[in-house]
């Protein structure tokens, strides 16, 4: 008999894939990523912790220095891109309760609500300032001639986000499940 944590559970593990994937990005990985910018040779695929050819740190500098990119709020937003990251952890966070949830009592369902839906929160803020921020860079790189497209990674943080907002709505269900049944029955 599966357990009242199970869809919870699912959209939990879900969430977690694409917030890690996302989190990974360019540099480190260049298939995934918020922006590409190309012009003539040159392409940057922009991640969360850099763009293609920088090192991995947390808050970088656009290339093109000119025009929005080059001010303080543009820089400043690039910091609160680790809230991927943050939004990952919470996320696995919520699948270890859930599974706790799912394999031995309801107070692991209670806490998988709970922390899916801080982490469904994070995530939120995450894709929002995702889009204020990567909105603003594709609209400077194309009046500098550049071409420019989002990418995968925006996507992929907006499906995590609605992963999380299920995990929390079928985690919340859960915690009303039948779990005196399963208990009786290792006895």
């Amino acid at each position: 008999m599966a357990s009242p944590a199970a869809p919870g559970l699912f959209f939990c593990f879900v969430a977690t894939i694409l917030l890690v994937l996302v989190s990974v990005s360019a540099p480190t990985w260049n298939r995934v990523y918020f922006l590409r910018a190309t012009n003539g040779g040159l392409s940057y695929h922009f991640g969360v912790f850099g763009y293609t050819g920088t090192q991995v740190h947390v808050g970088y500098r656009f290339p093109i220095a000119t025009g929005e990119l080059s001010s303080a709020t543009i820089h400043n937003l690039t910091y609160t891109l680790i809230l991927h990251p943050i939004a990952a952890g919470l996320s696995g966070v919520a699948l270890l309760f859930g599974l706790c949830g799912a394999g031995y009592h309801r107070s692991g369902t209670v806490l998988m609500t709970l922390s899916s839906s801080l982490a469904a929160l994070i995530t939120l803020v995450a894709f929002v300032l995702d889009m204020v921020l990567f909105s603003i860079a594709r609209h400077e790189f194309r009046k500098f001639g550049w071409s420019s497209q989002y990418g995968n990674a925006t996507w992929l943080t907006l499906g995590a986000l609605v992963a999380l907002l299920l995990a929390f709505c079928t985690a919340g269900c859960g915690i009303f499940g039948s779990y005196r049944r399963r208990r009786q029955n290792t006895y």
